[in-house]
């Protein structure tokens, strides 16, 4: 761990290991505040439950996504709905609550939570003033289920308006807009020179209009009816970057379809294509706009990937493309846009941090 000045603000960040949004997010906020002197000590927040059921959960989730979406967005329904449902999640949560003390005893000066379920155990530790450091939630999507917000949460910090009011209406008390936590790698594409490199180190064709489609770390969705889509329009070769999905990276490449795995040269791979195709609205998607590369929604996922599709649309960031005979259409707008500038307006959310360790006025909400 890089050594840290003595007497150096403590921050706590926990995360979880559930596709890569999370970590990510955890990873740059962590990154800047290290860079602004302060000591940061990350953790899984799925680490803390007891015996195997953080893997268990990470499994189900994935699982659940790759063979019953459906059942996804029902839940997420279901928490929303039902009071009940919602208690049974925060109690699941709650089974982690003496370890997070106990990872927590060093006594932090700030704690943020880049994941919903261990903002609901921070806000227990907070009310029940076994937490007196503040705690901050960072939303990492564009929309926000109520069970984001949990009682006792400090500060909560949207990417967008439109995501500080969803906040606001289930009950955050301090919300403050923020510009995403992105690596500085993800910039503007600059000139075409770029572009041409970048095509070939992933063995790119050099001239043709290139859609890549993003389907989250796991690969998870209709990616391969999205490519095929996609294809038949005439307007871009599809390629699909399949994350750590070997399954279906193998199935696209014997369709013709140019599938990548896993790469940790995001900012080259996006900077290569002409327009982004997705299906969740998550990190990728933010990444995707710092580059200046149109985005496009499109056979969406159920549940958050519905959720965060609507509220990109309503931010204005992303078109939601809903239905297959509207696909050209968006691609031939998207191809004609120039490269833009990204529409991420508000503060450092590692400054709003680092500023948190020296008020001593915040309150339990």
């Amino acid at each position: 761990m890089t050594s840290q000045p003595r007497g150096a603000r403590r921050i706590a960040i926990v995360s979880a290991s559930i596709g890569a949004g999370h970590d990510g997010a955890a990873g740059e906020l962590g990154r800047r505040l290290t860079g602004a002197g302060l000591h940061v000590e990350a953790f899984d927040f799925l680490d803390l439950l007891p015996a195997s059921l953080g893997a268990v959960l990470r499994r189900l989730y994935r699982t659940e996504l790759q063979v019953a979406p459906h059942s996804w967005e029902w839940l997420l329904g279901a928490l929303q709905r039902y009071p009940a449902v919602a208690a049974t999640a925060e109690a699941a949560a709650g089974l982690a609550r003496r370890a997070t003390r106990r990872r927590l005893a060093a006594g932090p000066d700030a704690v943020v939570s880049t994941y919903p379920l261990a903002s609901q155990v921070l806000g227990q530790l907070r009310r029940r003033g076994a937490l007196a450091a503040p705690v901050v939630t960072y939303l990492t999507d564009l929309s926000v289920h109520p069970l984001w917000v949990a009682k006792g949460v400090d500060l909560h910090l949207a990417l967008h308006p439109v995501a500080a009011e969803q906040a606001r209406l289930a009950g955050a008390g301090r919300v403050r807009v923020t510009t995403p936590a992105l690596s500085p790698g993800f910039g503007p594409i600059g000139d075409a020179g770029r572009r041409l490199t970048s095509r070939r180190r992933f063995g790119l064709p050099g001239a043709a209009p290139l859609a890549l489609v993003v389907a989250g770390s796991w690969g998870v969705g209709e990616i391969a009816e999205a490519a095929a889509d996609l294809a038949a329009t005439g307007l871009v070769v599809p390629v699909v970057a399949c994350g750590r999905n070997d399954v279906l990276r193998e199935q696209l490449g014997a369709r013709d379809v140019i599938a990548l795995s896993w790469t940790d040269e995001m900012p080259a791979l996006l900077s290569a294509c002409d327009v982004v195709v997705q299906n969740a609205g998550g990190l990728t998607s933010l990444e995707a706009l710092a580059t200046g590369v149109p985005v496009l929604t499109y056979r969406s996922l159920d549940g958050h990937g519905r959720t965060n599709a609507a509220a990109l649309e309503t931010a204005g960031w992303i078109p939601w493309v809903r239905r297959r005979d509207e696909l050209g259409p968006f691609l031939a707008w998207a191809l004609a846009r120039p490269v833009a500038r990204a529409p991420f307006v508000g503060d450092d959310p590692a400054a709003v941090v680092a500023e948190l360790c020296d008020d001593r006025e915040m309150a339990v909400l």
